[in-house]
């Protein structure tokens, strides 16, 4: 089974396999009050709002997905913002990005979530393409107001 990609939870353990793979991700723009926190939540047993999903093959961790479960209105069922999908450039165009996608589906199906929603840059056009077998495009403009 070395050869075999699983697709499971993030565990404590994973730190170190972790760290390169959320460092990329960010390109180096999270400061590590944010790190250590990220993933203080990503590893709480007793939160039910942030949490991931490893890729591993062979003992190495090959991708990750962070995503947040939160309330809404319009539904009381809570709905799952997808916040990082992430393969390590050597391991992309295998499909990883997709089963961890298809596995996150499969969860929000199963606990019956409202909806599942992500966002993407404008150029990331492969990411786009891929994103478009999984759901429906909606035009709408982002804003952010910084705050801290």
């Amino acid at each position: 089974m070395m050869n075999k990609l699983v697709i499971r939870p993030l565990v404590l353990k994973d730190y170190s396999k972790w760290l390169p793979l959320w460092n990329s991700n960010n390109m180096g723009q999270s400061d590590n009050a944010v790190t250590t926190e990220t993933w203080k939540r990503l590893c709480d047993s007793n939160n039910t709002q942030v949490n991931g999903l490893a890729a591993e093959m062979g003992g190495q961790l090959l991708g990750i997905v962070h995503y947040i479960l939160h309330h809404t209105t319009g539904h009381i069922k809570p709905v799952c913002y997808m916040q990082d999908v992430y393969v390590d450039p050597a391991h992309r165009r295998k499909n990883i990005a997709k089963r961890m996608i298809e596995e996150l589906t499969q969860t929000a199906r199963h606990e019956k979530w409202a909806r599942m929603y992500w966002l993407t840059q404008t150029d990331n056009h492969e990411a786009k393409a891929m994103y478009e077998n999984f759901g429906v495009k909606l035009d709408f403009s982002l804003y952010v107001l910084p705050i801290s």
